[in-house]
């Protein structure tokens, strides 16, 4: 097939160009300016480059038609994040493309009811890019279902891979924590440690992608879980990264008022998000329909991560 992907070289396209290129698809990556993916692979000389700023684009009403003028037999959108973008596009595609597939969220998902979380559950979002997203699911799925636009919607965790700070036990970005595990120095952790955290490796997102291409009869109207087997609680995800480093953990558990005035004030906001979240989400629906088999568990995605911070000097033991 001839597949444009919209947001090629960030973290899900380092590995999904690749894997659509050795399949035999013509590619076209679609991004606003050239950059390279975080992995090299030999597949991208054969991709076809396209420049376009989407928010320009959209801001004209133009940017459905120039996807459109792709010809491309199925488009991927990696980066859509409003609604309006979302419709323009569904809009501009209806009847010129065979499979339509948006990378969305588990922030579809507000707080847990019943864990594992699946794709049935009731949507409670909250946040901004959580709610906006969920509506993109919404208009999407709708459009599947009542006017056969043939949109999938593939729902990642916390995507994690060589090249980034993955997100740490205590739910934020700083890398410094890894840092104090792998020397046995002590690390706070709001409440108890025991909301949850679901990663998923870059490369799994891509392997989604790829079942959700190859079951497309099966894919299409539907919405799955991109996410690692299972969810790792804050304190358990401490406990083993310290026994990775081989050191024993030195742990201490805070409330929320007085844990949060430890570290920065972005910190706490990106804890306070991933704990309020806590996702524990099923994938089973996509082992069932789709065939999705995730390679790396979390811990494992999580630690090819950190080795590779640590190679490059950003993590220091």
């Amino acid at each position: 097939m001839r597949v444009a992907i919209i947001g090629g070289t960030g973290h899900v396209g380092t590995y999904l160009v690749p894997r659509l290129v050795e399949a035999g698809h013509q590619v076209i990556s679609v991004s606003r300016q050239q950059r390279q993916p975080y992995q090299p692979n030999g597949a991208w000389h054969k991709v076809q480059h396209v420049q376009i700023d989407r928010a320009a684009a959209e801001a004209a009403g133009a940017f459905g038609a120039q996807i459109r003028e792709l010809n491309a037999d199925a488009v991927i959108d990696m980066i859509c994040f409003e609604p309006d973008s979302a419709k323009q596009l569904a809009e501009a595609l209806h009847g010129h493309v065979q499979h339509f597939l948006h990378c969305g969220t588990i922030w579809i998902h507000g707080p847990s009811v019943e864990t594992p979380t699946t794709e049935t559950a009731p949507r409670r979002p909250f946040g901004d890019y959580g709610i906006k997203k969920a509506a993109i699911e919404s208009y999407l799925l709708d459009a599947a279902r009542r006017k056969g636009f043939p949109a999938t919607l593939l729902h990642p965790g916390h995507i994690v891979g060589p090249g980034w700070a993955p997100l740490n036990p205590a739910g934020h970005f700083n890398p410094q924590v890894f840092v104090k595990l792998a020397r046995g120095e002590e690390i706070a952790l709001p409440n108890i440690g025991m909301e949850t955290v679901h990663h998923v490796h870059a490369d799994d997102v891509a392997q989604i992608f790829m079942q959700a291409l190859a079951n497309r009869s099966a894919a299409i109207g539907e919405s799955f879980h991109a996410v690692s087997a299972a969810a790792l609680t804050l304190r358990g995800y401490a406990e083993r990264m310290a026994d990775w480093f081989g050191q024993p953990v030195n742990l201490k558990f805070l409330p929320w008022e007085e844990w949060r005035a430890t570290v920065s004030a972005d910190e706490a906001r990106a804890t306070w998000d991933h704990i309020a979240h806590s996702p524990n989400c099923s994938i089973a629906k996509a082992q069932r329909l789709i065939d999705y088999r995730p390679r790396y568990s979390s811990l494992q995605a999580v630690q090819e991560s950190v080795q590779w911070l640590i190679n490059n000097g950003e993590v220091v033991v």
